[in-house]
Formats: structure tokens, sequence, C-alpha cells
């Protein structure tokens, strides 16, 4: 007898997803809404518009939707890629409102109270601090879309924001993109940025994030390619009443970009790296940042003589400082070619080894080697030895060159008398 065989079956209980862990759908321009009909009925009075939105935190989703927050109080609406306005299929919709920075008026006390929103919001709702910060990265790239006087309240803001520590300076990175440099608005934004900064704060802080940012030698990357010449950028700064700001930052610019270069040609050094490459860098740093050639014929030493590891015992130190000194010395001739840089690097010879007591012996020795290669002149060692020498060490350097200086003398009496 056959017995029917009995299909398998599902047991066990359906598992109902519960209300609270089913996913929202993402609806950006719901909360767009939302967002635009309270600002309009708050209208342009600022305290009622931070009191709308402090209470709408409770019920709108901010972590969610924080960018789309930060376009509206930017923009006035939401923002699509490049910087338009999102459409809507519901014409009958607003898409955007006017309670916002580029509808705010053009002065600094009205863009201040924008500003002020956007801390309060902050502080009330921590979360949305990285939000702030990416809007700022996001929006700035899309500076081309926003006419001139949207980017100029744009600037005002930005610099309020950064001045108070709440965005970081490094935001302004995203201005260089091509299109903006090309079109001089990255080099207008920034010079904006600069006028409401040095209003409400002084150089020094502005310097100080601007390294923040790595932006303290790059600067002159906001000007359009065919305009990168010192001439343009002390006249442009200028010519927007900064001359104050100008001369500061090329004080400080000129430390920051020899920093720069050290940090660059020590690793080179270290690795035995071809001197054709490193002079290629150094050539290449002085064209860029119009270096002049005695601020490199003493960079370059003070690299050079950073980038070893001096033997503790003075008779051996003298040695190992004059190898090294001969193997480098093209670099050093490099940037001798005037008297004025000759001189300069002579005398930072002499203060080397005064403050450094093993090299105190060593100083002649070091003069006749870079004599010998061509990196310093007779005329220069003679005005170094009469005149020009420091007062650091005196005494013992002038007495250890006095018979090299006689060499020196006699031998220009010779020549003489041969021609």
């Amino acid at each position: 007898m056959n017995q029917k065989v009995e299909k398998p079956t599902l047991s066990g209980q359906r598992i109902k997803t519960r209300k609270r862990d089913e996913k929202e759908k993402y609806d950006p321009s719901g909360f767009r809404d939302a967002i635009l009909q309270g600002l309009n009925e708050a209208g342009p009075n600022l305290d009622a518009v931070y009191k709308f939105l402090d209470t709408a935190g409770s019920k709108l989703d901010y972590r969610r939707y924080g960018e789309v927050l930060f376009d509206i109080l930017l923009a006035g609406g939401h923002l699509a890629p490049g910087g338009t306005i999102v459409d809507d299929v519901d014409t009958s919709k607003p898409l955007r409102t006017d309670v916002c920075v580029f509808s705010a008026e053009n002065n600094l006390e009205s863009l201040k109270g924008y500003a002020q929103l956007i801390t309060k919001l902050i502080r009330r709702y921590k979360y949305l601090e990285k939000t702030l910060e990416d809007e700022f990265k996001k929006v700035l790239v899309f500076l081309k879309a926003f006419s001139p006087s949207e980017r100029t309240k744009l600037a005002t803001v930005t610099s309020i924001l950064i001045g108070s520590g709440l965005v970081p300076s490094v935001a302004l990175t995203s201005c260089l993109q091509d299109h903006l440099i090309k079109d001089g608005i990255a080099l207008e934004f920034l010079l904006d940025f600069f006028k409401t900064w040095l209003m409400e704060k002084d150089a020094p802080t502005l310097w100080t994030a601007l390294r923040k940012a790595g932006l303290e030698i790059r600067l002159m990357e906001f000007f359009p390619t065919s305009r990168r010449t010192p001439e343009i950028f002390s006249e442009t700064f200028k010519n927007h009443g900064m001359s104050s700001l100008l001369e500061y930052l090329k004080v400080h610019q000129s430390s920051s970009v020899k920093k720069d270069l050290q940090q660059q040609v020590a690793p080179l050094l270290k690795s035995d790296a071809p001197l054709k490459e490193i002079l290629l860098l150094l050539k290449d740093y002085q064209n860029k940042h119009s270096l002049l050639e005695n601020e490199l014929a003493v960079l370059v030493w003070k690299t050079l003589m950073a980038a070893v590891e001096w033997n503790k015992k003075e008779e051996l130190v003298a040695e190992q400082a004059l190898k090294h000194l001969k193997k480098y010395s093209a670099l050093l001739a490099a940037f001798t070619q005037g008297a004025k840089a000759e001189l300069a690097l002579l005398l930072k010879i002499q203060e080397y080894c005064y403050d450094n007591m093993n090299f105190m012996k060593v100083f002649r020795k070091i003069v006749v080697v870079l004599y010998k290669t061509d990196v310093l002149s007779e005329d220069v060692i003679l005005k170094w030895y009469k005149e020009a020498h420091s007062s650091k060490g005196k005494t013992v350097f002038l007495e250890q060159m006095k018979k090299f200086v006689e060499w020196l003398h006699n031998a220009e009496e010779e020549s003489e008398e041969e021609d």
C-alpha cells in the first residue's frame, strides 16, 4: 500500500516590523517645504526665524537634511549640483525664500545677523557642525553660479564664521578650482573675505587662519595664471586698500616659503639625490616666490648644515664638513653670482661657526674650500676682512684668516705686476 508522503511546510511566526524600525523615505523636498513655510511665516525678524528653527529641530530631521537646511539659509533654496535652485514638479510650491544670506542687505550688520543665526543654531544642535563645514566646502565650488552681489555676501559670512572658529579655514581651498581662478572669481572672493576680516580682526589672526589651511604660501594660486607676478600681486592689494596687509603678508610669506623649501630639500640631501634635481627645485622656488639670491644662498647653507649629523670630536668634524661642502659647492655657487649674496653667505658662515663651538677652528678651512670652488670671490673675502665682518667671534676669525688674506693680497699684487 502506497503511503502518501507529506509535503514539507514552512512553520514559525511571521515577524512584523515595528513601525519605529521602518526606514523613512528620503524626502528632501518635504523637508525643504516645511523649512520654507516656517521661514516665510517668521519673516525678516531673525529672532523669530531662530525661534522657528529651534522648535522645528525637535520635529524635523536636521541630522538627515542638514545640507538642505544650510542651502536654504545661505541661498534661499535647495541647491542642485552646480549651484542652481532645485525645481519641483508642483509649480504651485514656493522654491525659495528671501530669508537668507543671498537676499539680505549687502552691509556688514545685516550679514553678521545671519552669521549669528547660524552660530546659535550650531550651538543648539552641535551635531550640525560637520554638516556646516561640508556645506561651505561645497558651496564655494559653486561660486560661478551666483551673482557678484551674492558672492560678496557669501564671502562676508564665510569670513565671520571662519573668524569665529565655526568653519575651518581649509574651506577656502574649495575656491581653487580652475574655472573660478581663470575667471577671476576666486581672487575676487578672497579679497572680499580679507576686507571683512580686517574690519573685524587684524592681519596676524588672518595669517594664522591661512596657515591652518596651508594657504599662506599659496595666495598667488588665486590669481589667473597670466597675472601671477609679484608686481600684479602687490598692485592688486594696494588697489583694494590693503597695503598694510600686503606688507605683513610679504614678511611672513617669505619666512613660510623658506621653511617649506627647506623641508623639501632636506630629504633630497639625505637620500643623496642628484645635484641637478635639487638645483631644479631651488630655481623653481626662486622664480615662483621671487626669492632673492642672497636669501637662497643663506637658505642653502642652513639646509646643507642641518642635513648632517656632525661628529662630536672637533678634530674629525673639519674633515667631515669640508667633504660635505665640496660635494654640494655647486648648489652654493648657483646662488652666489653677485657680491651681495656672497657676503650674506660669508656672514652666515661666521655666525654658524660662532654658534657651534666645534666649528670655531674650521672657519678658515671652510672659506678656503668655498674660494677654491668659486663660491666666494677674492674681493668679497677681502671686504669681509676689512670692514664687513660681524662682531660674533671677530677676534678669533680675523686671526684665523690673517695669513690667507695676506696670501690673497700678494697674489693680487703679483697679478697686477704681470699685467
